[in-house]
């Protein structure tokens, strides 16, 4: 089967395409045929070597954290998914290998693909919404009639965070880029301010702040009210490890303040992500569909910067006879 891999750390030139052994499913464990697969910006670090000190896995490594797809087959013990059941779901945690033909993975990654999307469009989600449902609802405790800023709106967790504050009733304030901003309040935003002109020094107060760009986090933690909450999604990208430390180190000492967390999300997250977008909470939001051959050129632009919600990989398409 194909998948991408990449063979040392460097810019998105190192990514290529393998052809590689099909796994086979081991005990409680399905194996799907990937439809599509998101592409997180996130492992951009991780390919260019900027969290080495993290990662103990062997060259080569893969990438891709989560994936749409149908049922091939099942490992011992599996009863609860049949052959050709459409799926979501997340590779285990801190591990990669989504853009591929195949992955197998254990059954509690998984969950049924919502009914009112394609596998294509549905690709962009099981991540980004599982994170953003998880900020939300767990860690910062949101409900109705509280302020909510999101700051990094348009990226694939922000866009999401900005539906489901709005679905929870929040007042949802968007930081964004200036072509962004009617953009982000169609997408549920009650205010939309351009993040180029709008400091924090210019920022009311608010009850939650969802946090997915990682800078000046001192000033933004000032704009909290009493019993404000922010959830740190993202760390300073020029100094990733001292912001990561540091941060930590600040939720340590104010964990009812600041919150951290590494996605990890239940089934019963992942199916109840499912029902929220069969309810219609949240939708996915795709900026462009990549064949599995361009992958260095979804990374390219990610690096760039300016995505709207998620880059996706269309691995069905590409397939040989397909």
């Amino acid at each position: 089967m194909r998948a991408v891999q990449y063979h040392r750390f460097g810019p998105p030139e190192v990514l290529r395409v393998d052809e590689v052994p099909t796994p086979r499913p081991g005990p409680g464990e399905v194996l799907v045929e990937v439809w599509a697969a998101s592409v997180d910006a996130g492992e951009t670090a991780f390919r260019a070597g900027r969290l080495r000190a993290l990662g103990r896995s062997r060259f080569p490594r893969r990438v891709g954290g989560d994936f749409t797809g149908r049922v091939a087959a099942l490992g011992p013990g599996v009863t609860a998914w049949r052959a050709g059941d459409e799926v979501w779901g997340l590779m285990p945690h801190f591990a990669f290998g989504a853009i591929a033909d195949h992955v197998a993975v254990p059954e509690r990654r998984l969950a049924r693909a919502p009914k009112n999307l394609s596998l294509l469009d549905a690709a962009a989600l099981p991540s980004s919404g599982t994170t953003a449902m998880t900020a939300l609802t767990d860690k910062a405790g949101l409900v109705a009639g509280e302020r909510l800023l999101v700051r990094g709106a348009t990226g694939g967790v922000g866009s999401i965070a900005v539906q489901l504050g709005k679905a929870l009733g929040a007042h949802v304030t968007a930081l964004a880029g200036t072509r962004n901003l009617d953009w982000v309040t169609d997408l549920g935003a009650d205010t939309a301010l351009d993040y180029r002109t709008t400091g924090p020094a210019d920022l009311g107060r608010f009850d939650v702040i969802l946090d997915v760009v990682g800078t000046e986090p001192t000033a933004y933690r000032s704009r909290l009210t009493r019993h404000g909450r922010m959830v740190a999604l993202a760390f300073d990208h020029e100094h990733i490890l001292t912001s990561m430390v540091t941060t930590g180190l600040r939720a340590a000492l104010s964990p009812r303040r600041l919150k951290l967390f590494s996605n990890n999300p239940s089934a019963a997250r992942i199916a109840e992500l499912t029902e929220s977008v069969e309810a219609g909470r949240i939708r996915p939001v795709v900026d462009t569909v990549f064949p599995m051959a361009d992958i260095a050129e979804a990374h390219r632009r990610l690096d760039a910067g300016g995505v709207r919600g998620k880059f996706v990989i269309d691995v069905h398409g590409g397939r040989s006879g397909t």
